[in-house]
């Protein structure tokens, strides 16, 4: 409430109480108010007491620490981020060169090892085309039981061993 409904509240009074009896009723009014702001008090000491009891009011403060960094330690974290202060000769620099050098000695590593899986997947891939080929070829100059039908291994080996000499040559 603003100065201006106070005034016309204590207008209002003066007509209706009257002027003999305005003392008695601000008195009275005083004192009611006085009651009402203890009563407030003492319930709000109440839940404190409360909430001390059950242990909401370290959670409470917990809650309320972890918006202030200094108390959590945060603050030498932001200092150690701060890359305003790095220096290129320190043992951070060190340690990002020796990273940097790790990192390149695993790429070198892995694109090894992903050269010599695609030349054994291909020669994989080149036996299994010979022996499809021999197959082929058993297959279409026998036209019945022939020895290299009856042992596909056997007719297969022959002939691969004959494809494998044409290409080294």
């Amino acid at each position: 409430m603003g100065w201006t409904e106070l005034l016309l509240i204590g207008i209002v009074a003066l007509i209706v109480v009257g002027p003999k009896d305005l003392p008695v009723l601000f008195r009275n009014m005083g004192q009611f108010v006085g009651k009402a702001r203890g009563m407030a008090r003492e319930f709000s000491r109440a839940m404190e007491d409360a909430a001390d009891q059950s242990g909401m009011k370290d959670a409470t403060d917990a809650l309320r620490g972890l918006s202030n960094p200094k108390k959590f330690g945060l603050d030498k974290v932001k200092d150690a981020a701060d890359f305003t202060k790095w220096e290129p000769g320190s043992s951070t620099a060190k340690l990002a060169e020796d990273r940097a050098e790790a990192a390149k000695k695993i790429h070198a590593a892995s694109a090894e090892k992903a050269t010599k899986r695609r030349e054994a997947e291909a020669a994989a891939q080149a036996d299994k085309t010979a022996q499809d080929a021999a197959k082929a070829a058993a297959k279409a100059t026998g036209s019945g039981a022939s020895q290299a039908d009856a042992t596909p291994d056997a007719g297969a080996a022959a002939p691969q061993a004959d494809t494998a000499g044409d290409s080294k040559a």
